[in-house]
């Protein structure tokens, strides 16, 4: 019984050696090679000619600041209309209720580009395209229903006792949600950022419909490489993307993590116990 669980460990690091390092690999030898070429199993000749031109390249750069910039602008603008809507549909008894849930999970189900042609008319009203605001709007549409679908879950386990015996020690209603309320949704708040901030990220047809060419994130500038361009320049650009994705991941586990000891170290304190 013992060996089981070590077995189960290995079988599992195996697993994600296969399905998610594996898949890297052909990436940083195209990314490295020169004229890697079929039926090669590894290429003949290496050089740094791509890793130079992203690298020296003032637009990758841009790109990635552009990039982040919209990512996080769309995860703060979803944790700010995420909140109040689950807190409302979790919590009373709201008429219609899976009229208002399906509309908010509608765009994880239509297809992208014929929502996006909608609201590219209208922000051509507007004066919204080939603007950064329009990308960030145009962005919500895919991005929120991740962050909702996470902070109905965190509701759900959310029981209103615990505010209650807050507001009978005399804490207001600010005080009891950022008391009571925002440190059991952490959890959720933060996986609904992470996949808020990766489908931003990933956004192109989105992007270049509403952005027109104006505004140029990272799935932009790679996206001609891929269809026809250099490959090994789109490798290193598909590595640099991977790598932005994976370090926002990391911020945000190591933001929770330092949250939560904040937390730990506050409520020990309070006990008149060192941390």
């Amino acid at each position: 019984m013992k060996k089981h669980p070590r077995f189960l460990s290995l079988f599992l690091f195996i697993g994600v050696f296969i399905f998610v390092i594996v898949p890297f690999v052909p990436l940083i030898f195209t990314s490295l090679s020169f004229g890697w070429r079929w039926p090669d199993v590894v290429p003949q000749a290496w050089s740094l000619r791509a890793w130079e031109y992203v690298v020296n390249d003032g637009r990758t750069w841009q790109a990635v600041g552009i990039s982040l910039s919209i990512a996080l602008i769309v995860t703060a603008i979803n944790i700010a209309l995420a909140i109040p809507a689950a807190n409302a549909l979790m919590r009373y008894p709201v008429r219609g209720k899976w009229l208002f849930e399906a509309i908010i999970f509608s765009p994880i189900i239509i297809p992208p580009f014929i929502s996006v042609m909608g609201i590219h008319l209208t922000f051509l009203r507007l004066g919204l395209t080939e603007t950064v605001l329009g990308v960030v709007l145009a962005h919500i549409a895919p991005t929120l229903p991740y962050m909702f679908r996470a902070l109905m879950i965190s509701y759900q386990t959310l029981s209103t006792d615990w505010e209650d015996q807050a507001r009978m020690l005399g804490a207001g209603a600010m005080p009891r949600f950022f008391h009571v309320v925002l440190p059991h949704l952490a959890p959720g708040i933060v996986a609904g950022a992470s996949l808020s901030v990766l489908i931003s990220l990933s956004q192109y047809l989105i992007t270049f419909i509403i952005g027109a060419g104006q505004v140029v994130t990272l799935p932009i500038l790679l996206f001609p490489f891929i269809s026809g361009g250099d490959p090994g320049v789109a490798s290193a650009y598909s590595l640099l993307y991977a790598a932005i994705a994976i370090l926002a991941l990391i911020v945000m586990d190591a933001a929770l993590r330092r949250y939560y000891q904040r937390n730990k170290a506050t409520k020990e304190q309070a006990k008149g116990v060192k941390p």
